[in-house]
């Protein structure tokens, strides 16, 4: 375990648009981050009870898009730690897979047993 992961319950992987490995830590409401070079940043979720499970890196360029399962959002963090949400619609929605075409389009499929479509502006 890298330090200062202890206890965050580290969740889901992707290599980022920037080449550093990003995970979520569903725990700590955080995003993590580590370069190639060992460098670890976390960058705290506004609402740390939203329990982020996946992410995938934006095909933009900007950065990964991860589930706030806890909040029934869909994230975004850019590299340099700046979050955007889209609240979904459907109460207690709960998202947990997530998959983001290369047109930019965000998909989660929801504990409803439904998918959500995201189209980002």
């Amino acid at each position: 375990m890298a330090p200062g992961l202890d206890g965050t319950a580290p969740y889901g992987i992707t290599t980022g648009p920037d080449g550093a490995l990003w995970w979520v830590e569903i725990a700590a409401g955080r995003v993590g981050r580590i370069t190639t070079g060992g460098e670890i940043s976390g960058f705290p979720l506004p609402d740390p009870a939203a329990r982020p499970h996946v992410i995938a890196a934006d095909p933009t360029g900007d950065g990964c898009w991860f589930t706030e399962w806890g909040a029934g959002s869909i994230g975004h963090v850019a590299p340099d730690g700046t979050f955007r949400h889209a609240r979904l619609p459907a109460p207690g929605a709960e998202p947990h897979g997530l998959a983001v075409t290369a047109d930019g389009t965000v998909w989660a499929a929801l504990e409803s047993g439904r998918p959500a479509r995201l189209r980002p502006a």
